[in-house]
Parts: structure tokens; C-alpha cells; sequence
């Protein structure tokens, strides 16, 4: 069960960790210096001394000023997204997850049940504090859950970061916090640094070091566990996201499937509020993904057991790119369309309108005559005063508002 930590990388860390230790002593006199003496040339001679110098939270993208940004550092979007309040209450009752009908409406409503990343790591913690007061720390294989048994140097180095990152805005992360990727057991390692506790700064800049160096499963799991997580709460007590958890969302999808399985289509399954997905769908529409993963992320959404609002807001942005999609996948949303045939007496909320709209202005050529003949046979069941007529324009010609 509990092999220790190998001495060879034990010591890399270690090493690490003293190097910055030096380093930051090192920066601590420079700029005592400088303030004596506000040399601006001693400044630049310090900024080139080191060519890893560069900032971890810089490099923000060059469309950065496009997202509107109030003056407490909050990315600022229109909730309503242009629906009415009769049609933002009844989405609200389609969002799925937690009965409370918390819609992202309603403001004073409970926050869906969910384990916090801040839970899982509390109950790891007491799980270790457990095995140590039985005494069985690490002979008694009950470290499986654990990986390996971590020197408790190296526990303090984490612990250390850790304090560091909850009060962390800009500047280099420490060396020891870069390698995590690189380790086996990178996950017990990370959560010794308490991310449910960082600031949206160091989230952002973890993000950037994750994404780039994590394997897309490992990237999933740091996205779901750790990057929704911070995300969904700053929503939910906020009432909109901090810039640096935006741009860390953005950032995220430089790993496009574990973008896709670790954030979206876990928000989709839990059930998530408007707003979290009007804001996820707002990242998705200001970056650029491979068709291929795209596809997949349709088709799974198209497929999903449980309608919510939210798979409509995501279908309607994806669809809004305009891929060339396979030929199963289109197929797969006329299915998604076809299948509220069946409930008549379902009130269906506006979005899910716009993407039917949508779907068909963009792939009226994929469709066959028998796709059009379900899609006519539904409209007949499911029809919106504005919309559905625009529909049948796309599919059946301007001669299609006779077909009442």
C-alpha cells in the first residue's frame, strides 16, 4: 500500500523549494535597493537577470478587452439573455439538478446539494489524521486511497504554497507548485495546497500550468474537480464570475476533451443554473475548438437521458460555429428535437426554439425529406409564435407559413 515517495524526487522538490527560497530573499533585497536608490536601469537590470522571470499570470489573451469588466474585476454578461420573465421562470423549472428550481433566477434560493471541492479535501485530511492516530500511517496498506506516503518535508513545502496561493495576484509561482503534473501522485499533492482556498489569480495561473501540462485525463480531473468547482461557488455567491476564473475557463479549453468531460457536460448532468451556463457558452463562443471534439460534445448533449435548458444553450452556441458535421451527429439532433414529439402537454422554454432555429439554418442541406417530415410533425406539437415560423421558412421555403 504505502511505498514512500521516491528519494529522487523527494529531493528535486526540496531542492526546488530551497532554490526559490534563495531566490525570493534574493528579490526581497533587490528591491530594498531600488526603493533607496529608484534607479529605474537597476529595475530593468533586475527584470532581465533571469529569463523565467516572466510573470505566471500574464500572457492574458489579446481579446481580453473585449470581455466587459466591471471595476471589481467581474466579467460582466446580460443574464436574461433576451427572455422574458414568464419564459426565465419556466427555463427555470428546466435547469435540472437540486429541486429547490434554483434557475439562476432566483436569487434567494438555495444552493443546489453538492460535495465542495473544500469537502473532498476535508474528509482526505481526516481520513490521514484517522490512519495516524490508529497508527497504522503507512504499513497497514491503508494508503491505497492516499498513493504513496509523502515525506513531511515535502508536506510543508505544499502546505507552504498553499499559503502563499490564497493571497496570491500576479508574479511567478513557486518552482516546487510547477512540477506537480510530473509527479505520480500530482493529485494528493495539489490538494495539500488547498485549492479550494487559492485566489482567482493563482486558479488562473494553476490552470495555465495544467493545461499545458497535464494528459487530458489528468486535466479532466483537475477541471471537474478543482476549476468547476471554484467557478460554480464564485457564481453562486456572486452572482457572475471573476475575470481570472473566466479566463481560466478559457484557458481550460486548450485541452478541448477534457474541457468537454470535465466541465460541460458535468454541469449539463448535475443540473446547472442559467446563468453558470449562459457564462460557460460565453467562453465556448470566444474560442476556437477542433471540429472533432466539437462533434463529440454535440452528439453527447443531443443523447442526453434528462432534458435541461442548459444542453439547448450549449447546442445552440456550438451549432452557432458553423463545423462541418458528420452525418450521425446531425442525425443525433434531429433525434434530440424529434423526441418532445411525445409531450405535448410540456411547455418547451424559448432556448430550446432558438437551437432547433439554429439547427436547421445551419444544416437544412444534411437534412433528409424524412428528417423534414418529423421536424414538420413536430412543430405541429411544439410551436413558438415567432420562431417556429421562421423554422419553417428554413426547411420548407417561403411558401412554408401555408403548411399551418
Amino acid at each position: 500500500g504505502g511505498e514512500m515517495m521516491d528519494a529522487k524526487t523527494s529531493k528535486k522538490i526540496l531542492e526546488l523549494s530551497r532554490a526559490q527560497q534563495r531566490e525570493m530573499e534574493e528579490e526581497a533585497v533587490r528591491g530594498k535597493l531600488q526603493r533607496q536608490h529608484g534607479s529605474g536601469r537597476q529595475q530593468q537590470q533586475g527584470m532581465d537577470s533571469s529569463d523565467e522571470e516572466e510573470s505566471d499570470n500574464e500572457e492574458y489573451d489579446d481579446d481580453e478587452d473585449l470581455i466587459q469588466r466591471d471595476d471589481k474585476g467581474y466579467v460582466t454578461m446580460s443574464d436574461n439573455i433576451g427572455l422574458t420573465p414568464e419564459e426565465e421562470a419556466l427555463l427555470s423549472t428546466m435547469m435540472g439538478g437540486g429541486n429547490s428550481g434554483e434557475g439562476g433566477m432566483n436569487d434567494d434560493g438555495e444552493e443546489p446539494e453538492r460535495k465542495t471541492l473544500a469537502d473532498i479535501i476535508m474528509a482526505k485530511i481526516e481520513e490521514k489524521e484517522a490512519m495516524a492516530m490508529a497508527g497504522g500511517e503507512g504499513e497497514d496498506g491503508g494508503e491505497e486511497e492516499m498513493g504513496m506516503e509523502l515525506p513531511p518535508k515535502v508536506v510543508q513545502v505544499y502546505t507552504d504554497i498553499g499559503k502563499l496561493l490564497t493571497h496570491y495576484t500576479s508574479g511567478k509561482l513557486p518552482k516546487a507548485f510547477k512540477v506537480i503534473p510530473s509527479l505520480h501522485n500530482w493529485e494528493e499533492v495539489l490538494y495539500l495546497t488547498r485549492p479550494d482556498q487559492w485566489t482567482p489569480q493563482a486558479m488562473y495561473a494553476a490552470t495555465r500550468i495544467f493545461a499545458s501540462n497535464l494528459n487530458p485525463k489528468m486535466a479532466q480531473r483537475f477541471y471537474n474537480l478543482v476549476l468547476l468547482d471554484a467557478v460554480r461557488a464564485d457564481v453562486y455567491a456572486n452572482k457572475k464570475l471573476n475575470y481570472h476564473y473566466y479566463m481560466a475557463l478559457k484557458k481550460s479549453v486548450y485541452k478541448p476533451a477534457a474541457f468537454f468531460k470535465g466541465i460541460l457536460l458535468p454541469l449539463c448532468k448535475e443540473g446547472c443554473t442559467l446563468r453558470e451556463a449562459v457564462i460557460v457558452a460565453s467562453v465556448l463562443q470566444r474560442v476556437s475548438i477542433p471540429v472533432h471534439h466539437s462533434a463529440v460534445a454535440i452528439h453527447k448533449l443531443a443523447l442526453m437521458e434528462e432534458y435541461n435548458g442548459a444542453a439547448s444553450i450549449f447546442i445552440k452556441t456550438l451549432l452557432n460555429k458553423k463545423y462541418s458535421l458528420p452525418a450521425p451527429v446531425v442525425g443525433s439532433l434531429i433525434t434530440h428535437f424529434v423526441k418532445f414529439k411525445g409531450d405535448a402537454d410540456v411547455e418547451l422554454p424559448v432556448l430550446w426554439h432558438q437551437a432547433l432555429l439554429v439547427f436547421v439554418q445551419r444544416y437544412k442541406g444534411e437534412i433528409g425529406k424524412e428528417g423534414k417530415d418529423k421536424l414538420r410533425d413536430l412543430m405541429k406539437v411544439h410551436s413558438h409564435p415567432k420562431i417556429t415560423v421562421e423554422i419553417r421558412r428554413e426547411l420548407f421555403g417561403s411558401a412554408a407559413w401555408r403548411e399551418e
